[in-house]
C-alpha cells in the first residue's frame, strides 16, 4: 500500500504463454486457415436449380470480373455447410481469423488475374516502377469481407461480459449517424533528419497506435560508428499521407426494436462503428440486422482509473462486419415455413364477404360493433402497394385513419390493439409529442460531433404511428407531420446538417371535438377543428357518436359485463391457447401479405373509381353553389385513397389484382367515413319539428332587427342580447347557422364575430 493509502494489485502467478498453449490445442491454425479459406470461395456451390443443375460458384463469379470489386458479400451458413470447425473459429476469434478471410480474398483474385509487371527491352524492370516499388512499403487496401446469416439473430440486451471478443449477429434499429471521418489503417512513418521509413500496422475499431519515440535506424548506425546513441533526437518522425493507406469510418447507435421492448423498461441501445464500403449505407430509421465483432473501449476515465495497475470500466460497442436491412414490405420475422405457406392460402381461399367478415371479427373483438372501423383499421394494417415510378418519384401505399368524436367510444382502444398487433408500431400521445419527437431531431454528443436522431414516425418506418389526443397538439407540431404523412419523407437541415429520412408509415390518429363531444348545434367545420391540409392527408375520417339508443346501449351493457365477468381470472386469460393463438395468426398473416402481394388494379376497377371520383366532386361543386360548406374537400389525394383501400382489401385475399368486389367495398368504407364527413351540416342534423321551424323564424326576425344589413358585431353579443329578452339560447345558435347555411350572415374572426349580408 503506498503513502495515499491505495492498494496496489500484483500478479501472483507466473507468466505463461496461453496464446502459445491455445494454438497447440486448436484444430484450426492461421496457416491452416488461409487454405481452407480459399478452397472455400474458389469451390462452394450454391444449391442446385433449373439454370445450374450442379450449382454455382457463388464467390468464385463475384470476384472473376472485369473490375475488381470493394467487398464481397459471405454468408457465415454457407462457410458453416463447407467447413464447421472453421466457422466455429471465425466466430470465437474474429479478430484474428478476418484479416486471414480478407488475405485468403485477395489470394483468389491474384489466381484469377496474375498481375503482369512491366518490362523493359532488356528484361529489367522500369526504372520509374523499380523506384516506386522500392520506396512504397505501405501495404495496398484489400477487399472488406461483409459477412452476412440466416440465423435467428439475438436479443442487443442479451450481450454480456461473456460475448467480448466474438462474432455476434443481433437486430436493431438505427436511431443516430455521425459525420464520417477518417482513419489510417497502414501509417507509413519518416524520420525527418535521416528519411528512413517504417510501417505501422493500425489496429481495427477505436483502437490507435504508438509512434515509436525515437528512430531505431539512426541509432544502431551512431552505435557503429561511435557517436551518440539517438543522433536524431525525440520524435523525429512524421506521418507520410500519399504512402498510407486510410479507411472511412462512421458511428452509428443502435437501438432495440420498439415491439421487442417489454412494458416498461426503456430501450437499450448500444454503439456501433461502421468501416470502409459499409460508410454512409444507413440513415437513421433504418431497421438492420448486424453481424458484428463485440468489443470494449475505454470510457475515458480519470487519469486515477487508466493508470497505476487499476482496470479502467469498459464500455462495449459493436465492430460492424456486414448489415443486413430488412426489406420494406415486411418487419419482424420475414422467413415463412411451408406449414405458413399452405395455411395462408387456405385461409385466403375463400368467398370475399366471408374473409372481410373473419378478419373485422378478429380486429379488437373486445370492442363492441363498430365493424366499419374494424375494417379500416385492417386496410390500415395491411396497406396498399407503394408505387416507384420511373422519374423517381413515389406514391405512398400506407392507409391513414383518424378517429374523431365522442369519449368513451373505444378509439384509444382501437390504438392499443394496433399497437400490440402491427408488425412494426410506435404509439404516442399529442399533448406529449414534439415536431422534434415525430420526426427527427439533431443532436450534439459527447464528443462534440452533431448526430442526426430520428422520431416516432422514423422510428415506425414500415409500420404504423398510433397518435392519440391528436386534437391536443399544437399547431406547429402538427404542420410538422404534413411531408412525413404523403410523401413519406421527412427533410431535415439543421447545424449544417442537410439530408432526408424515410417515414414509410401509416397513421392512426384519435381525436376529440373542440368542445369534448359532437355537438349537432355545430357545423362539421366547427367540430371537426383541424385544418384542411391535414384532413386531406387522411384517406378515411370518421365521425364517432355516442348514440343513446335503448336496444344498442343493453347490447353494450351485455358485452362490456360479459367482458368484466370472464377477466377476473388472469391466470385463465393467459392461459388460453385459442385467443393466442388467434392473435399470433392475424399478426403473422399481416406480415406474409404485405411481404409477398404487390395487387394492382384491373381496366374496369379503373373505370368504377373514374366515374365515382367525378360523382363525388360534382356532389361537393353543387353543394358548395347552394351556400354549403365541406368540412373535408375532395380531392384527387381522395382519389388515391380509395385506390389504396382496394388495393389493401385485395391484398387481405392475396390477391394481385384489384377486383370490382374490392372497389365496391372500398367506396362503401369510403362513403360512411370520409364522405359522411364531408356532407355533415346544418341540413343533414336532426329534423326540424313545426314548432321549431316557427321558433326558428321569430328568432331570425329579431337577429334582423338587432343586426342591420352589412353590420358586424360579436355572436356572444348577439347570444346576450336576446336571452335578455327571454329568448332560449338554443334557438339563436340554430338560427345563426341556419342563416350562415343560407348566406345571410357571414361569420369571421374564426366564427367569434358575425357580418349581416342580406
Amino acid at each position: 500500500m503506498d503513502d495515499d493509502g491505495e492498494q496496489y494489485v500484483y500478479d501472483e502467478e507466473p507468466v505463461v504463454d496461453h496464446e502459445l498453449e491455445r494454438r497447440r490445442e486448436r484444430g484450426v491454425t492461421p496457416a491452416q486457415a488461409r487454405m481452407k479459406f480459399v478452397d472455400f470461395l474458389r469451390n462452394f456451390r450454391s444449391a442446385p436449380d433449373a439454370a445450374a443443375p450442379d450449382g454455382r460458384f457463388t464467390y468464385r463469379d463475384a470476384l472473376d470480373q472485369t473490375t475488381a470489386p470493394k467487398d464481397l458479400k459471405v454468408c457465415f451458413d454457407d462457410l458453416i455447410a463447407h467447413d464447421g470447425e472453421l466457422a466455429r473459429e471465425l466466430r470465437i476469434r474474429p479478430n484474428e481469423y478476418l484479416p486471414i478471410l480478407e488475405e485468403a480474398v485477395e489470394d483468389v483474385l491474384e489466381s484469377l488475374r496474375p498481375t503482369e509487371r512491366t518490362l523493359d527491352i532488356g528484361g529489367a524492370l522500369n526504372e520509374e516502377e523499380e523506384d516506386r516499388n522500392a520506396r512504397s512499403t505501405a501495404p495496398r487496401a484489400t477487399v472488406q469481407v461483409k459477412l452476412t446469416s440466416k440465423e435467428i439473430p439475438r436479443p442487443l440486451r442479451s450481450l454480456s461480459s461473456s460475448d467480448v471478443g466474438t462474432l455476434v449477429y443481433v437486430p436493431g434499429i438505427v436511431i443516430a449517424t455521425s459525420k464520417a471521418r477518417t482513419k489510417a489503417k497502414h501509417m507509413t512513418l519518416e524520420c525527418k533528419t535521416c528519411s528512413n521509413r517504417i510501417t505501422v500496422d493500425v489496429a481495427a475499431g477505436y483502437s490507435g497506435v504508438n509512434v515509436p519515440r525515437h528512430c531505431n535506424a539512426s541509432a544502431s548506425r551512431g552505435t557503429q560508428v561511435g557517436q551518440e546513441a539517438n543522433p536524431c533526437g525525440t520524435d523525429p518522425f512524421r506521418i507520410v499521407p500519399e504512402k498510407s493507406v486510410f479507411i472511412d469510418q462512421q458511428n452509428i447507435k443502435l437501438q432495440e426494436n420498439p415491439e421487442c421492448v417489454q412494458a416498461g423498461e426503456m430501450p437499450r441501445n448500444m454503439s456501433a462503428l461502421i468501416e470502409r464500403t459499409m460508410v454512409l449505407s444507413v440513415v437513421p430509421g433504418t431497421r438492420v440486422k448486424i453481424m458484428g465483432v463485440y468489443e470494449t473501449t475505454s470510457g475515458g476515465g480519470s487519469k486515477r482509473e487508466r493508470g497505476g495497475g487499476k482496470v479502467a470500466v469498459r464500455h462495449g460497442y459493436l465492430r460492424v462486419i456486414g448489415i443486413d436491412e430488412e426489406s420494406e414490405g415486411a418487419r419482424g420475422d420475414a422467413h415463412f415455413s411451408d406449414a405458413e405457406h399452405t395455411e395462408f392460402k387456405t385461409f385466403a381461399n375463400r368467398p370475399f364477404k366471408e374473409m372481410l367478415k373473419d378478419l373485422r371479427a378478429r380486429i379488437a373483438p373486445a370492442i363492441f360493433g363498430s365493424d366499419d372501423i374494424k375494417a379500416a383499421v385492417a386496410c390500415l394494417l395491411f396497406s396498399g402497394t407503394r408505387k416507384h415510378h420511373p422519374d423517381g418519384t413515389t406514391r405512398r401505399g400506407d392507409v391513414n385513419v383518424l378517429l374523431l368524436g365522442d369519449p368513451s367510444t373505444a378509439k384509444s382502444q382501437f390504438l392499443k390493439f394496433v399497437e400490440r398487433t402491427a408488425p412494426v408500431c410506435v404509439y404516442t400521445s399529442g399533448k406529449g409529442s414534439s415536431a422534434a419527437g415525430l420526426t427527427a431531431s439533431v443532436i450534439r454528443g459527447a464528443d462534440n460531433e452533431f448526430y442526426l436522431e430520428g422520431g416516432a414516425m422514423v422510428l415506425a418506418d414500415g409500420g404504423c404511428v398510433c397518435i392519440d389526443e391528436f386534437d391536443k397538439m399544437r399547431d406547429e407540431d402538427r404542420v410538422a407531420i404534413h411531408e412525413a404523412m404523403e410523401q413519406q419523407t421527412i427533410s431535415i437541415a439543421k447545424a449544417g446538417i442537410t439530408t432526408m429520412l424515410n417515414s414509410r408509415t401509416a397513421v392512426l390518429a384519435a381525436a376529440n371535438p373542440p368542445s369534448g363531444r359532437y355537438d349537432d348545434l355545430k357545423t362539421a367545420q366547427e367540430n371537426i377543428d383541424l385544418q384542411t391540409t391535414i384532413l386531406s392527408r387522411f384517406d378515411m375520417i370518421f365521425i364517432v357518436r355516442d348514440a343513446r339508443e335503448y336496444e344498442r346501449d343493453m347490447q353494450i351493457a351485455d358485452h362490456v359485463l360479459n367482458i368484466h365477468a370472464g377477466g377476473g381470472d388472469e391466470l385463465a386469460l393467459v392461459s388460453d391457447p385459442v385467443q393466442e393463438k388467434e392473435r399470433q395468426f392475424l399478426k403473422r398473416y399481416i406480415e406474409y401479405a404485405r411481404a409477398v402481394c404487390r395487387p394492382r388494379l384491373s381496366e374496369r376497377a379503373m373505370k368504377m373509381l373514374e366515374d365515382s371520383y367525378v360523382r363525388y366532386r360534382e356532389e361537393m361543386r353543387e353543394r358548395k353553389r347552394t351556400g354549403g360548406h365541406a368540412a373535408v374537400p375532395i380531392t384527387v389525394r381522395q382519389l388515391e385513397a380509395i385506390i389504396r383501400i382496394s388495393e389493401s382489401l385485395a391484398k387481405m385475399c392475396l390477391q394481385t389484382v384489384v377486383t370490382e368486389e374490392h372497389v365496391q367495398e372500398a367506396l362503401r368504407l369510403f362513403e360512411v367515413s370520409t364522405i359522411d364527413a364531408a356532407r355533415s351540416g346544418v341540413a343533414d342534423m336532426v329534423v326540424l319539428s313545426a314548432e321549431q321551424r316557427e321558433e326558428l323564424q321569430v328568432v331570425e326576425t329579431q337577429i334582423k332587427q338587432k343586426l342591420a344589413i352589412g353590420a358586424t358585431m360579436s355572436k356572444r353579443h348577439v347570444i346576450d342580447d336576446l336571452a335578455r329578452i327571454g329568448v332560449n339560447e338554443w334557438a339563436v345558435t340554430r338560427a345563426l347557422l341556419v342563416m350562415t347555411q343560407r348566406g345571410d350572415i357571414q361569420e369571421r374572426a374564426e366564427g367569434r364575430r358575425v357580418t349581416r349580408m342580406h
